[in-house]
Order: structure tokens, then C-alpha cells, then sequence
């Protein structure tokens, strides 16, 4: 079991195929791909969002609160068996500045935790602080798998300064069905053929350099949330009714 926290404040920008083209190169003077990117490779990531049966969580973060928080189960590979690691995370946003707390457990200890309250064991105090928050959290919001979300994403870090992050989404597929990392990606895509999310992620100022080339490139800063845009599009099936015959939004 390992646990990372990370605080940042995140940009996003949605750029179309000729936009990203033109991007890359001149990133590359100021930027390295990560060590999952090299020779051009990209890397998936795949998680499963938690919610209410109300959908409060998802509600609560597209209405542009000061707070909110998320969590999610994410992987990095698709699991093969129980044994595999994945990601509990618990996403907080407090006006603006990311904060994202997340433990690393094995697929059974996750599900076991998640569906049948089973804390995972740990020794360690920093992992307990981090297992006491989602526990919390899981006191006191009956969630449960909400909406998969899975992509594709290519991630740049700049040479001088390695708290500058930048990554680039493609392929964003959802689905509320067979809602298990185990299942793979597939669903709706979410974002559009031919078009990259980008998030800019960093702890003080973004570098002059980067924004020249946005002006250059007219690429703009947009608010664009994978679940909150899958959430709204939910919400715009017709077909949206339980089977109690009710609209879910």
C-alpha cells in the first residue's frame, strides 16, 4: 500500500487535431515527455466515479461550489485478476486549488473496501491518515459506481521546472454499464473525434513562454470536467428513465 498527495491549481483547453499538431513541437524546446511517453507513446487510464443514486456529487461539482470533492477508483492497466494495484482517490477542490489525496491497494482490497465496508489493514500512519478521509467520506455520503470514464493520455514535463505539467486526453469513453475496471474501455465518446483535452497543472504561475504559444495558436482556456460533461450529456438522453418510469435528471 502507497499513498501520493498532490496540490495544484489545473487549466484546461480543448484543442482541435491542427491546434495540437502545431503545439508539440514548439513544446518540445521547453518540455520532455514523460517517462511513459517516450518515442511518442501514449499510456491509458481508466476509473470508475462514485456518486449517489441522486447524483448529488456530480450536481454539487458542475454547480461551481467554493468545496468539492470526488472519488474514484482508477487504474492504469485493466486488471487480470484481484491481486492487481489500483488507485483510491479522494479528488478535493477548495476555490480553485487542486488537492488530490490517493492510496494504492490491490483490486480485491478496493472492491472489499468500497461495496462491503472492509477497511484495508495498514501499519503505516501516513496510508491510515489517507484511508481515515475515504472512510469519512464513505460514513457520510452513500455512494456508489456511478460512470466509467476511461482515455488516452500523452504527459509533458518542463525541463526547468518539473512542478509544470502538461497532459493531453484523447479518446475520452464513458459508459454506465458493466461498471468494473476489469471490463476494459468501451462507450460513449465524450469529447469528439479528433480533439484533445489539454490540462495545464502547476503550483505558481504559468511559464510566459506557454502563453505566447497559446496566443499564437488562439487556444483558450475552458472549463471542461470528463463526468460533469458525461453527466450533462446523460442528462440530454431522451431515454433518460429509471425503471420506476422517473427522469434521473
Amino acid at each position: 500500500m502507497a499513498i501520493k498527495s498532490f496540490k495544484r491549481y489545473e487549466k484546461k483547453y480543448i484543442l482541435s487535431q491542427k491546434q495540437y499538431e502545431a503545439l508539440i513541437p514548439k513544446l518540445l524546446e521547453y518540455m520532455n515527455p514523460d517517462k511513459y511517453c517516450k518515442s511518442g507513446n501514449t499510456y491509458n487510464i481508466y476509473n470508475i466515479y462514485y456518486d449517489t443514486k441522486n447524483s448529488d456529487v456530480i450536481r454539487h461539482s458542475i454547480s461551481k461550489p467554493f468545496y468539492k470533492e470526488k472519488l474514484r477508483l482508477r487504474s492504469y492497466k485493466i486488471p487480470s485478476n484481484s491481486e492487481d494495484i489500483v488507485f483510491l482517490e479522494l479528488k478535493k477542490k477548495i476555490n480553485g486549488i487542486v488537492n488530490k489525496r490517493r492510496v494504492s491497494l490491490t483490486l480485491k482490497e478496493a472492491y472489499d473496501f468500497l461495496n462491503l465496508g472492509i477497511r484495508p489493514l495498514s501499519n503505516d500512519y501516513i496510508n491510515n491518515q489517507v484511508l481515515n478521509e475515504i472512510q469519512y467520506y464513505l460514513d457520510n455520503n452513500k455512494v456508489y459506481p456511478a460512470v466509467y470514464i476511461g482515455y488516452t493520455r500523452k504527459a509533458y514535463f518542463g525541463k526547468d521546472d518539473n512542478n509544470f505539467r502538461l497532459t493531453f486526453d484523447s479518446n475520452i469513453i464513458s459508459r454506465r454499464n458493466d461498471l468494473n475496471l476489469e471490463s476494459g474501455i468501451f462507450g460513449e465518446d465524450i469529447l469528439g473525434e479528433n480533439k484533445y483535452l489539454m490540462e495545464v497543472k502547476i503550483l505558481g504561475a504559468i511559464p510566459v513562454w506557454f502563453t505566447k504559444i497559446l496566443s499564437e495558436l488562439e487556444i483558450y482556456n475552458t472549463h471542461f470536467s470528463k463526468y460533469g460533461n458525461e453527466f450533462m450529456s446523460h442528462c440530454l438522453n431522451k431515454q433518460n428513465i429509471n425503471l420506476r418510469g422517473e427522469k434521473v435528471c
